[in-house]
């Protein structure tokens, strides 16, 4: 009978490996940017938002408050520091808000 090669790995590991082998870590950026973004504008600004999209280094938010929008622009370097921080990674470079 054959023996096994033990290829032993934290899962952890092995999802990250599967993750770069696959080129998916853009599709994983985008589903992250996403989760930061309802987590740290809270409900309030949630309940405004219509949608939130990551292209390249962009992040491209859909509000339905023309007021809000005006608000959130006074502090677009702060958004794109808090996600990043929340992130771990240098993901967001802009944000534009329509």
């Amino acid at each position: 009978m054959a023996r096994r090669v033990s290829n032993e790995g934290s899962i952890g590991d092995v999802l990250k490996e599967f993750i770069e082998k696959n080129k998916l870590q853009a599709g994983m950026d985008k589903i992250d940017v996403e989760e930061a973004w309802k987590s740290l504008m809270g409900n309030g600004v949630n309940s405004y938002t219509k949608e939130v999209v990551l292209k390249g280094t962009t992040l491209y938010v859909s509000l339905t408050s023309a007021v809000l929008r005006e608000e959130l622009s006074y502090g677009k370097q702060k958004i794109i520091k808090m996600i990043n921080e929340e992130l771990r990674k240098e993901v967001i470079k802009e944000v534009i808000l329509r």
